[in-house]
């Protein structure tokens, strides 16, 4: 064996985790430099290279291509809400979820970096040397998502619960044998091509994040980067509603996909039934905790502080 295999053989890592993180590490860090790249070019050449559609675009290239990167490693994630999904279908173990999840954070705030670094003198020349939220000048929504004046909180949490709801729908049966998968090879491309629907259609309200790392990367890298605590107070500290409107989306999105379709498939012939009853019974376990969760986020979101008190006074007196 000769002197390069063998240091190749010594740096190769065994611990399948250190792996997994590794992969969605690079795969997120890959779709955020498409995306953030992209923002960067439209909004400092103030839209004469290139247009809103070249941002979703860039995206969707970047969710193809970190797939093809990382999808061998760690099943290419590169979201949050995803892994959370994967969790309550049984098909990723729990104890992954926060490593999964750090290591897609952590991607998106490294190329939020890279972008930065590269397109830093466009930036400075753009906002006049000020990095600000507001203003005709503001750069930080080329990292970031934010609403628009005219939407509320309740509307914004809604537009992200379904846009992440409708990523899960599309993108499970392209891998359910039981239906009509994808070709593994496909995969990829239709799942970029699902972002880039979602993006084209979704995106009015506040952006079309449908991943809290794709949002929360890039917001703690501008944070410390120099455009302030604004990042996360403004608009009414909108900051948490593309990371856990997402993860409501997501979860939701998928159980639709089992009530509506996935229960009423035939059974395939190799599937005994002990298997069958052992996965539905550990969904059901999941489903009626994350159920649990839900209600208590939907009474935060859509009824204000008055009207939970005399909901838990409610409860409490029955």
């Amino acid at each position: 064996m000769s002197r390069i295999k063998k240091v190749i053989k010594r740096m190769k890592v065994k611990n399948e985790l250190a792996r997994q993180i590794m992969g969605e590490v690079l795969g997120t860090f890959v779709l955020l430099l498409f995306g953030c790249a992209a923002a960067a070019q439209v909004k400092t050449s103030r839209e004469t290279k290139g247009q809103f559609l070249s941002v979703n675009m860039a995206f969707s290239i970047g969710v193809m291509c970190a797939m093809y990167l990382c999808r061998a490693v760690s099943g290419a994630h590169l979201n949050p809400a995803v892994s959370l999904s994967f969790c309550v279908l049984g098909d990723l173990a729990w104890i992954k979820l926060l490593p999964y999840s750090l290591a897609q954070i952590l991607g998106a705030y490294l190329a939020s970096g890279l972008v930065y670094f590269i397109y830093h003198d466009a930036i400075m020349e753009f906002s006049g040397g000020v990095l600000t939220v507001f203003g005709p000048n503001e750069t930080a929504s080329i990292f970031v998502t934010y609403p628009t004046d005219v939407v509320s909180v309740q509307t914004s949490f809604l537009d992200q619960v379904v846009g992440t709801a409708m990523l899960m729908l599309c993108i499970l049966p392209l891998n359910d044998k039981r239906n009509a998968p994808a070709p593994e090879a496909l995969l990829p491309p239709i799942v970029g091509t699902v972002v880039l629907g979602i993006s084209m259609s979704m995106s009015a309200n506040c952006g079309a994040a449908i991943n809290p790392a794709r949002d929360l990367g890039p917001r703690l890298f501008i944070f410390t980067a120099g455009w302030g605590t604004e990042v996360f107070t403004c608009y009414d500290y909108f900051f948490w509603i593309p990371l856990v409107a997402p993860m409501v989306g997501g979860v939701l999105g998928s159980i639709i996909y089992l009530v509506f379709i996935q229960w009423h498939l035939p059974e395939p012939e190799d599937e005994s039934d002990e298997d069958s009853f052992v996965m539905v019974y550990r969904w059901h376990q999941n489903y009626f905790y994350i159920l649990y969760i839900s209600v208590y986020i939907s009474e935060f979101v859509f009824f204000t502080e008055e009207e939970r008190r005399v909901r838990a006074n409610d409860r409490e007196y029955n």
